[in-house]
């Protein structure tokens, strides 16, 4: 591979820091395509692995090595995306996307990260609005998240998803439906910090009542323990139902510290025990009430969490 990376004179290709410079973009796109950071990771690393393995030759004749990556990780998403349905079904309960701190939050416990690596935190990577991407069809989040994030136009998105524009349009405006069907009216952020500090507060207190008053009454609870730690099997439905249910684990917590921190941008809670995280919250806040709380227990998800 020497010739590819170090031309005459044995200096360094000077359009390696250009495709280099495109790892962000990828693994941000491919995170919001896979809802878990140590997915993208690999497709990133495939898509490299697939551009050095062409000759010198065929790099330079790819008049867009930036559009060329991007074609090729959002294809390998989307057969990822195809598959996952089947892995899904095999899965021990309920899956969650995988959540992630604030960059001033991130913890370094996942080996070689690099602060250039890490996920843009925005509205498109909030867990509500990554639950409501994992309801689409591969082809449709594909669609959607490439044109409407990341502004491809549909010429490009169809490329990637192998239909013709009209049809990669027709996905985004279907796709497009259904996050506006799951929005609600959302709160500011300085409400909904307090909402979850007050949640936070409620819990350690073990007061029903408060709890059942923060709780829409037809609130959801899911947890995601992937069969390593215990976790509810099933999503518990009804804010009076979660109510008793968190009081009940409070009572059986020993040790268990909760801190307000930012969940994939958002206000949520981390469970630490003797400083190690065993699970993290995020929460759909709607008005005042809290629609649909997301525990990720799973400790494979939890690398950039494992310590501080």
């Amino acid at each position: 591979m020497s010739d590819r990376t170090e031309p005459e004179g044995g200096r360094l290709d000077p359009s390696l820091d250009a495709i280099m410079s495109e790892r962000r973009q990828l693994i941000n796109l491919a995170y919001r395509l896979l809802g878990s950071l140590a997915d993208a990771e690999d497709v990133v690393q495939e898509t490299y692995a697939r551009w050095y393995a062409m000759s010198r030759r065929q790099q330079e004749a790819i008049e867009s090595p930036g559009a060329w990556l991007t074609k090729v990780a959002g294809r390998i998403c989307l057969d990822l995306l195809r598959s996952a349905r089947a892995r899904r079904e095999r899965y021990v309960g309920e899956w969650i996307p995988e959540p992630l701190p604030d960059r001033t939050e991130w913890a370094g416990g996942r080996a070689g990260a690099d602060p250039a690596d890490r996920v843009t935190l925005d509205e498109s990577v909030g867990m509500a609005f990554l639950v409501v991407l994992e309801s689409m069809t591969p082809a449709e989040r594909v669609a959607f998240i490439l044109h409407d994030v990341f502004r491809y136009p549909f010429t490009e998105v169809a490329e990637i998803v192998g239909r013709t524009p009209a049809a990669c349009r027709q996905l985004a405006s279907s796709a497009r439906r259904r996050v506006r069907a799951s929005e609600g009216a959302a709160a500011p952020a300085a409400r909904r910090a307090g909402i979850v500090r007050e949640f936070k507060r409620a819990w350690e207190a073990k007061d029903v009542h408060a709890l059942i008053g923060l709780l829409d009454p037809a609130a959801t609870a899911t947890g995601d323990g992937g069969g390593l730690v215990n976790a509810a099997p099933h999503p518990i439905e009804g804010g009076e139902r979660i109510a008793h249910y968190l009081a009940d684990l409070a009572d059986r917590a020993d040790g268990l510290t909760m801190l307000e921190r930012t969940v994939n941008g958002q206000p949520g809670l981390v469970a630490q025990q003797d400083g190690v995280t065993l699970a993290v919250f995020a929460f759909d806040i709607a008005g005042d009430r809290i629609k649909h709380l997301w525990a990720v227990l799973n400790p494979d998800k939890l690398g950039p969490w494992k310590t501080g």
